[in-house]
Order: structure tokens, then sequence, then C-alpha cells
């Protein structure tokens, strides 16, 4: 099932219900989908461009709460952190920080002498893989590691 048919389906199922942090978060990814739709890619979505933007939608919410935490909006980060579990559910299940550092270790292992000059190729390579398992920050933030 499309993810578009999937949030419309859950959307009109949280009207019913009356959830309003369900039916502003599934509004808010609708109003993406639509968005992509009138682009001009007269076709369906990909998996990976589902992830993709369910990636996007998840990290504005990250960014939002770290704002209104620092503002000391607490209601805020409350609305914003339910919106955020309501993603999560959507996207695939997010692998840990010790399996990413594997899989970052050996690329970096593999290929070869590396300096920090190198951060962008393996940051390439590595997002090939990882992309939509874990978020960007964490792998880079890995990636320096390994590189300093």
């Amino acid at each position: 099932m499309s993810l578009k048919v999937k949030i419309n389906e859950d959307l009109n199922n949280a009207l019913k219900a009356k959830d309003l942090a369900k039916i502003d978060t599934l509004r808010s990814i609708r109003a993406e989908i639509l968005k992509m739709d009138k682009s001009g890619m007269n076709r369906e979505m990909t998996p990976e461009e589902e992830i993709q933007l369910l990636s996007k939608q998840a990290k504005m919410r990250k960014e939002s709460i770290e704002l209104f935490a620092q503002g000391g909006r607490q209601d805020l980060v409350d609305k914003e952190q339910a919106q955020l579990d309501i993603i999560n559910q959507y996207l695939p299940e997010q692998m840990s920080e010790d399996e990413a550092d594997k899989i970052i270790t050996k690329i970096v292992t593999d290929s070869g002498t590396v300096s920090q000059k190198d951060f962008g190729r393996l940051m390439s390579e590595v997002m090939k893989q990882l992309k939509g398992k874990i978020d960007g920050k964490i792998i880079q933030d890995i990636l320096k590691s390994k590189l300093s």
C-alpha cells in the first residue's frame, strides 16, 4: 500500500476519532505528498521518496523541538514531540548507533588511508547505505569522530 493511500485512510480514522494531533500531522504529510504530485512527476512516489519525505518531516519536528525547548515553550515541545512520534510510525525502524558505527568503520577501513579531506566522499558512500535508516546528523557525528 502506498504512503498516500495509508495516510488518507489513517486521516479518515483520525477524523472519526477526533485525534487532533494525528489529524494535524497527517494533514501536513498529505500536503507534502500533494505538493510532490503537483510537481509534475506523473507517477507514484517510490518507497525511497516516501522515506525521504517522512524523514524531512521528522527532521523539521526535531529542529522545532530543540528551538522550543531553548525558548522554554514546553507546550509546543510536547505538541511537536507528539507529531514526531506519529511520523516515526510511518518510517522504517531506525538502526542503532552501534550498528551504524560498525558499517561506517567498515567503509572507512575499506577506503584505505583517510583524512578530513575525504569527509565528503566518505559521507556520500555512507549515505548510500544508511539513508533513511538512521538520522543523517548521527551519521555525520560518527564519521567525523572516525576521521579525527
